[in-house]
């Protein structure tokens, strides 16, 4: 509040009012046009639709009210009915830390007032100055920023509520309470808009008002809240409207936005339809002539470079290998920056495995949104890239519901690409080790051994060609959206023989799946996919892994040693995973179980083929009725009564010496007695 009134002769005359609509309510969404509005002093309203209380001029007053009167009791002796407001506002100072008067709402019996404090008149200013016997009766709530004493204010930047005079009744420094129940000062000569809501609840007698930023929700706990019963105060018909003046400071006040309404809620402003505040201070147009035109044009010059810079290692970046004989798989070939997009950049979390052939990532294609799965392989060596690549587009030629389709491939810097289609559940062995959180009853896992048996029989018998895949292993089997069992990443070691040297054999494969003649002579065949298959087998049928490294002077596990021993003491069943719990088929365990060890045998030749793994397992044909002791007599190399413990080491030397490999395969000899 300031601290001297200015007064001017103004004749003060109250007339009778005709009543407006007891329910009446109005938006003001920017003031343009406007048709209700009687504006006095320097109240204006811009070009743009802002209501402009006031100018820079010194000592001046602006007040804009609704051309009609309001009816606020629906007689003269009845209560005041509940009402309520929300307005957007915004006071522009050329000091920013100084300002003139603040704004006050104002609900009062004319639309005229006399007096330069925050524009409205205290009423014993009106008896005494102007001599009239009959007081002034409103009701305002002042949005101050000056201090002064002489009313009781708080600060320079505080709300108040007055009833006929200029000393609030109740007032509170400028703020809001945010979501966490944090109060939040606000100065409201910030040059920034702001939001006040005033509500009048008739039946409670309560007063609220309730600001808060311009983009802001209206609070749920009021700045302000006081019971007060407002029936002595205003008539059965008033004025409502806005008033200020600037003091001795220049500054402008704005009012932005206004809606109003007796009987319930203001309707809510639409914010992005509010006019915009004017710009801050004179263009400065022969500074930016003289220091922005040689800024920009550095910038340009800078950004250019760098655009530059930009475009090269983008390219490199992105640079593939394309060699002319790969233009007749041009629509098996994906580019690299499609891939690179489609995995987020290969991002840690489109992560899906990783192992020894290289890292999975998942991923969406940008156009098709197919989800993809791809493979980055490291090849290092262009020996026998050509066919490599041609076996790799003929397998993405197969078809088959237990395979994992191989849609194409990529090339560039040392490594390879291979994009296959994304398999949502994942690996099996997610389902089988670890203590898993979901795993396969042994209907589900049933479904995923034929399933694999049948497409690596597709693999050995029933393709163009014969693929040996290599790498028979739960981790390498996924499950579809079905669970489906599929089998995948076949055919993809034989990269590795492309670029090996022809003297050299060299061995790749898992620990716990090489077949003991695979680690002698290097040769993959059909048979070592059988041998792989068995130890698949097993480990689905019994949750565990083929080879478990133990700690300390234990011993190594071997699963088909610890399942043989089962077979040898009579109780096979014993050997199942109790994961999948108690609705099994007996029958379907103990084919599982033996075709395993049948499959794991030791002579290549002993081991049956796939095609006749796939008729035992389907129920064509019927395992024969071997006992341990058979197996054991034809050539299974049993030294002991628990299985095959004492032989496991005994093609670990002769391995060591038939063959150069890889430093993991050492490990992996273990697999080789069996």
């Amino acid at each position: 509040m300031i601290v001297k009134l200015t007064f001017f002769f103004f004749f003060f005359i109250l007339q009778t009012l005709k009543s407006s609509s007891q329910d009446l309510n109005f938006t003001y969404n920017g003031f343009r046009p406007v048709t209700n509005l009687t504006l006095e002093g320097v109240a204006v309203v811009t070009s743009n639709g802002l209501l402009r209380l006031t100018n820079a001029t010194r000592q001046q007053t602006g007040h804009a009210f609704y051309t009609e009167p309001v009816r606020f009791k629906s007689s003269q002796n009845d209560s005041v009915l509940s009402f309520s407001t929300t307005f957007v506002f915004a006071i522009v100072s050329d000091i920013t830390s100084l300002s003139g008067h603040g704004i006050a709402f104002v609900v009062a019996q004319t639309r005229g007032l006399p007096g330069a404090l925050l524009g409205y008149i205290q009423r014993d200013t009106i008896s005494k100055v102007f001599g009239f016997t009959n007081l002034l009766f409103f009701f305002a709530v002042e949005l101050d920023t000056i201090l002064s004493s002489e009313f009781g204010d708080i600060n320079d930047n505080h709300i108040g509520i007055d009833i006929n005079g200029l000393r609030s009744v109740e007032a509170e420094p400028a703020g809001y309470w945010d979501v966490t129940g944090r109060f939040v000062n606000l100065s409201m000569i910030s040059r920034k808009p702001m939001q006040v809501w005033i509500d009048y609840d008739g039946p409670a007698k309560r007063i609220d008002v309730t600001m808060a930023p311009f983009n802001v929700d209206k609070p749920k706990k009021p700045l302000l809240s006081l019971v007060r019963d407002l029936s002595p105060i205003l008539f059965e018909n008033m004025y409502v409207g806005f008033s200020s003046s600037t003091g001795s400071v220049l500054s402008k006040h704005y009012v932005l936005g206004w809606s109003f309404r007796v009987n319930g809620e203001s309707p809510p402003l639409i914010l992005s339809k509010l006019p915009k505040l004017p710009r801050i201070g004179p263009r400065k147009i022969l500074e930016f002539y003289k220091f922005g035109v040689p800024l920009i044009a550095l910038f340009l010059i800078f950004s250019s470079i760098f655009l530059g810079f930009f475009i090269v290692s983008r390219k490199r970046k992105f640079a593939e290998e394309l060699d002319d004989w790969e233009k007749e798989f041009g629509k098996n070939r994906f580019r690299f920056r499609d891939l690179y997009y489609a995995t987020k950049g290969f991002k840690e979390k489109e992560l899906l495995g990783s192992g020894g052939f290289g890292r999975v990532y998942r991923g969406i294609m940008p156009t098709t949104k197919l989800e993809i799965a791809v493979k980055r392989v490291s090849h290092e060596s262009r020996q026998g890239m050509k066919e490599f690549v041609a076996e790799i587009v003929s397998i993405g030629r197969m078809s088959h519901r237990n395979l994992v389709p191989l849609l194409g491939y990529c090339r560039r810097r040392g490594e390879l690409l291979l994009v296959y289609d994304y398999m949502p559940n994942g690996s099996l062995d997610r389902y089988l080790y670890n203590n898993p959180e979901v795993t396969l009853d042994w209907r589900q896992r049933f479904k995923v051994i034929k399933g694999v048996a049948s497409g690596l029989t597709y693999l050995h018998d029933e393709w163009e060609q014969v693929v040996v895949h290599r790498d028979v292993k739960a981790s390498n089997v996924l499950l579809d959206a079905e669970l489906n069992g599929r089998l995948g990443d076949f055919g993809l070691a034989r990269l590795y023989d492309h670029g090996s040297d022809p003297q050299t054999t060299h061995v790749v494969g898992t620990i716990g799946y090489l077949a003991p003649e695979h680690t002698r002579t290097g040769k993959a065949t059909t048979c070592t996919d059988v041998f792989a298959f068995g130890a698949f087998l097993l480990e689905v049928a019994c949750g565990r892994r083929p080879i478990e490294m133990r700690s300390g002077n234990e011993e190594t596990f071997l699963l088909v040693d610890w399942v043989f021993g089962f077979w040898y003491r009579g109780n096979i069943l014993d050997a199942k995973d109790p994961n999948f719990g108690s609705d099994y088929d007996p029958k379907e365990v103990e084919l599982v179980l033996k075709l395993g060890l049948l499959c794991s045998h030791s002579d290549p030749r002993a081991r049956p083929s796939m095609r006749q793994v796939l008729h035992y397992l389907q129920g064509e044909s019927s395992l024969p009725d071997l006992s341990p002791l058979d197996v054991s007599e034809s050539g299974l190399m049993l030294t002991g009564r628990d299985g095959f413990s004492d032989v496991a080491m005994s093609y670990a030397s002769s391995a060591f010496r038939g063959f150069t490999g890889t430093s993991s395969i050492a490990d992996s000899l273990l697999s080789g007695g069996r």
